[in-house]
């Protein structure tokens, strides 16, 4: 289902429930401004595409005692595609790996890290990152703070461009 298939409807439903995704199907039908029944055919039809492939908490990690957030960028000695997917690989089987980006530039990889602790991390990063075959380098950023985390798409910036080419 292509972005540019999806009504209206559809992207105000995407919206809605990028926003809450716990609120029902009832309150999300009065919010589209269609009834229950059709705006949960819709939903269903668009988790049937793959458009929403979740539901999810967001958790407060540094509350939660994940106090270390580390960014680490990687980058590889081959860029062999069999290679860069061994190291995907690798990366979705790190419980402290939480993303796992494929760049273009000097690095290969992102990779968005979190841990209950430098020591924590250290482990990982010298027992587990570094030992892995095929990484050249490892550089490190610890996070001081965020001011930013919002998931999802900016559905604004798109419905100003629809109505802009419309």
């Amino acid at each position: 289902m292509a972005t540019t298939r999806l009504d209206p409807i559809d992207r105000k439903i995407l919206a809605e429930l990028q926003a809450d995704g716990r609120m029902t199907n009832v309150e999300l039908a009065r919010r589209v401004g269609i009834s229950a029944p059709p705006c949960l055919r819709r939903v269903r039809a668009l988790e049937d595409a793959g458009l929403i492939r979740g539901y999810h908490a967001e958790v407060d990690a540094r509350d939660l005692g994940f106090e270390v957030q580390v960014f680490v960028m990687v980058g590889l000695d081959s860029q062999a595609e069999s290679e860069l997917r061994a190291f995907e690989a690798r990366c979705r089987d790190w419980p402290l790996v939480r993303e796992c980006h494929m760049l273009n530039g000097e690095v290969d990889f992102v990779l968005k890290c979190v841990a209950p602790d430098l020591s924590s991390f250290q482990s990982f990063l010298t027992g587990e990152l570094l030992t892995t075959p095929n990484v050249a380098s490892v550089k490190t950023s610890l996070v001081i703070r965020g001011a930013k985390q919002e998931p999802g798409v900016p559905f604004e910036i798109l419905e100003e461009r629809l109505a802009r080419d419309a």
